[in-house]
């Protein structure tokens, strides 16, 4: 069943003992079926090991979603459950869920944990390193190759250096304590000694696109207001004092009622008018990497009305030379409650594309070409893409990658 357990195990445990993958590192992703009981090892897009597993029971079931590996420990005991030992423990949420050895029945029987066969869990945890990505499926799932051109593309920016133009220099102010210096427009100088470029950070990218919920709506409406003169504090997404002081203050300008729910549609519209900004994007591009947020741009989700479902893309290998890069991804259940369909302005639940949604999707996703350009620049074997309706949750903070939950469990 593990295939001679990966050939004399793989690599030694050093190799991947790292926090993050290095550029020309092998990726792995580690799948678990909650239907089946089973877990699936890939390795640059080859399943090359399979074991059974336990996860949890009914009344503690493990959440289905996209996770990845934040801590490791060869021995662990629980803080929840009378300090129950959690052999070659691998760590998948800060709440409690996790990877580790244990009695594994051909039914679920955990407390929420996915527990491993004692072999398997002890030479998974040695090849494995933090960050690698588990994806909780409630059915049986595979990853498969994907192309499409919406997918990143490395961009080679090593040979970018200083470029100087071919237009006349022009005087400035400056200290008069300073010395001249000589510039050379398009000619070579040994004078100036360049600056050594620092070395590239090659860890992998992890990046949540979804749709714009009530906390960039708010940021959008905090930027509007401080730009027109109603200080709205930091543009944070929380409705605080001073935010609430210009919505109200921009209200009793505009002749509106400043009783009742702060945000209305007519605020909304007249503070778009006002200010003659277009209207607000609907969807999210957000950007994590070594377990940290990097930045967040507004894009634009085709069809919103359409449900997106939740899917999730990974380089598992670059060609510098051809500048390509191979991606393999998965579909995962959707399950999305009424009252979020009703709140996101979903009409249809279903997301498109049958047995192909991973193209369908990628179909109505636009990033513009400024963020494509800076996540090109940074892209590096093991960067993922999650693409879902609901935004990350509370899982998803210090010290983790985005953590999406497809159905929740009792933790």
């Amino acid at each position: 069943m593990l295939r001679a357990f990966l050939g004399a195990c793989l690599l030694s445990t050093s190799v991947f003992a790292q926090t993050a993958f290095a550029d020309d590192a092998r990726s792995l992703q580690v799948v678990v079926s909650k239907s089946e009981q089973t877990l699936s090892l890939y390795e640059d897009g080859a399943l090359i090991a399979t074991s059974s597993v336990s996860t949890g029971k009914a009344g503690h079931e493990t959440p289905s979603g996209i996770f990845s590996i934040l801590d490791k420990r060869k021995y662990h005991e629980s803080n929840i459950y009378s300090a129950a030992p959690m052999p070659f423990m691998q760590r998948l949420t800060w709440s409690g869920i996790a990877l580790h050895e244990g009695h594994v029945p051909n039914y679920p029987a955990s407390h929420g944990c996915i527990r491993l066969p004692a072999k398997f869990a002890k030479t998974l945890y040695g090849q494995t390193g933090r960050g690698v990505h588990v994806i909780i499926s409630d059915a049986a799932v595979s990853l498969r190759r994907v192309d499409h051109p919406a997918l990143l593309q490395p961009k080679d920016t090593s040979q970018d250096g200083l470029m100087l133009s071919d237009v006349e220099l022009r005087p400035a102010s400056f200290d008069a304590s300073l010395k001249l210096v000589e510039v050379a427009v398009n000619e070579t100088t040994s004078s100036v000694k360049p600056k050594p470029v620092a070395e590239k950070n090659r860890s992998p990218l992890r990046i949540l696109i979804t749709r714009r919920g009530d906390r960039e709506k708010i940021m959008d409406v905090q930027h509007l207001l401080t730009n027109i003169g109603f200080d709205a504090g930091a543009a944070d997404g929380y409705i605080g004092q001073m935010t609430i002081s210009a919505v109200n203050g921009f209200k009793r300008w505009k002749e509106m009622k400043t009783t009742g729910p702060l945000l209305t549609d007519d605020f909304i519209d007249a503070l778009y008018a006002s200010t003659g900004a277009d209207a607000p994007p609907n969807g999210q591009i957000m950007v994590r990497r070594d377990f940290k947020p990097l930045f967040e741009a507004p894009i634009h989700i085709k069809d919103p009305h359409v449900a997106l479902g939740t899917h999730f893309f990974e380089v598992i290998d670059i060609d510098h030379d051809s500048g390509k890069a191979q991606w393999n991804g998965l579909t995962l259940d959707n399950h999305l409650p009424a009252a979020a369909r009703r709140r996101l302005g979903i009409e249809t639940a279903e997301a498109p594309g049958g047995s192909d949604q991973l193209r369908a999707v990628l179909d109505r996703i636009e990033i513009p070409q400024t963020i494509r350009d800076r996540l090109e620049a940074e892209l590096a074997t093991g960067s993922s893409i999650t693409v879902a309706d609901l935004s990350h949750g509370l899982e998803t903070g210090q010290g983790t990658d985005f953590i999406t939950l497809t159905r929740d469990g009792s933790l």
